[in-house]
């Protein structure tokens, strides 16, 4: 088959579990031993060694600055008429030729819109609607997706493929270099990610300051790793001691700060797929998530999960991991089984079968 895959997210500057996705998918697509020839479109110029060098990959690069899915790349694909089209991140393009799969990765503004600006907002709802009927199949990171597919847009089970996407282990070196350069205390508990209502930072902080006022012999910050994103407010951190926000976080910085923490807290309202807790499992750092959404799939036994509205269940859970050596060393023994799970060669060769079948 000729396979065009969107590949505009995987040269993006600032790389989130969107452009990561696409880019490893896309290596590790490339990387099987199959027949197919893939497509890759662009709307900026990618690093000569972004992807692995092969006979069977051709690189389109289309300028255009806005609507490029809907302009550029449509008009491509009209142009080269793939036998299937895949775009890794939601949106299909609205008049294209051919067979189509997307990935759908969560659908958290359905559970949270006050978390989102309305106009972002209304552009997810109307475009994963139409690309959940335009698509011949459908890739979900997560059976909770895959659910959340057939509750909100009524998307037959059929048509939908969990595919679990891979999660390479960070990189630990220059710990003390890491240490400097963020400031960072000599016990902490981490979360990592942006810094937005969804990720329920509020509760978080307030699980801390009230762990911190029952232990007051422990000295352990919270390290708050990652921009501030939409509807940040300064008054989740105001007034509370041992809070340290880091702002956002280099790729190469990030296996240390997982690798020197107590443990991952990361009581998220609602993840498609999260990352964060099975890169920590990489670096043997004990996670403590939440008990809802896709979190408990991805998990298993390995993390301690506790209810994300319950402040009090998250402060015991940390008293828990910050008082018992024993515990954390047997969540950071399970929770390496756990993360070697999920590789990118196993995501693209469900992929690859998705691919085939639309």
């Amino acid at each position: 088959m000729r396979i065009a895959i969107d590949a505009s997210r995987t040269t993006s500057a600032r790389v989130t579990g969107t452009e990561r996705y696409a880019l490893q998918l896309t290596r590790a697509l490339i990387d099987l031993d199959s027949t197919h020839h893939f497509w890759l479109y662009f709307r900026d110029t990618p690093p000569p060694d972004l992807f692995p060098s092969d006979e069977r990959v051709v690189t389109r690069l289309l300028r255009q600055p806005r609507l490029w899915t809907h302009t550029a790349f449509a008009a491509a694909l009209w142009r080269d008429r793939p036998d299937v089209t895949f775009v890794p991140a939601h949106s299909l393009p609205l008049i294209a030729p051919g067979r189509m799969a997307v990935t759908v990765h969560d659908l958290g503004f359905r559970y949270f819109p006050e978390a989102h600006p309305w106009w972002p907002r209304l552009y997810l709802h109307l475009s994963t609607a139409f690309s959940a009927r335009r698509a011949g199949v459908i890739l979900a990171d997560s059976r909770a997706t895959a659910a959340d597919l057939t509750r909100f847009y009524g998307t037959p089970p059929g048509k939908i493929r969990v595919v679990y996407p891979g999660v390479d282990a960070p990189r630990i070196d220059n710990l003390a270099a890491v240490r400097r350069k963020y400031g960072l205390p000599e016990r902490y508990f981490l979360f990592l990610g942006t810094l937005q209502p969804r990720k329920n930072i509020a509760r978080l902080v307030q699980a801390y300051a009230r762990w911190r006022a029952r232990s007051p012999q422990n000295d352990a910050a919270l390290v708050l790793a990652g921009g501030k994103g939409w509807l940040y407010d300064e008054a989740w951190t105001s007034g509370v001691d041992g809070i340290l926000l880091t702002g956002y976080v280099d790729e190469a910085d990030k296996g240390a700060l997982y690798a020197e923490a107590l443990a991952l807290v990361f009581p998220s309202l609602h993840e498609g797929f999260g990352f964060p807790v099975l890169e920590a499992m990489h670096c043997g750092t004990p996670v403590i998530c939440s008990n809802t959404s896709s979190l408990p799939e991805l998990a298993g036994d390995a993390a301690l999960l506790v209810d994300p509205l319950d402040t009090d269940a998250i402060a015991d859970a940390m008293n828990r991991l910050a008082s018992d050596a024993a515990l954390r060393a047997e969540l950071a023994a399970k929770g390496r089984l756990q993360a070697a799970r999920f590789t990118w060669e196993r995501a693209a060769r469900e992929a690859l079968a998705a691919l085939e079948s639309a």
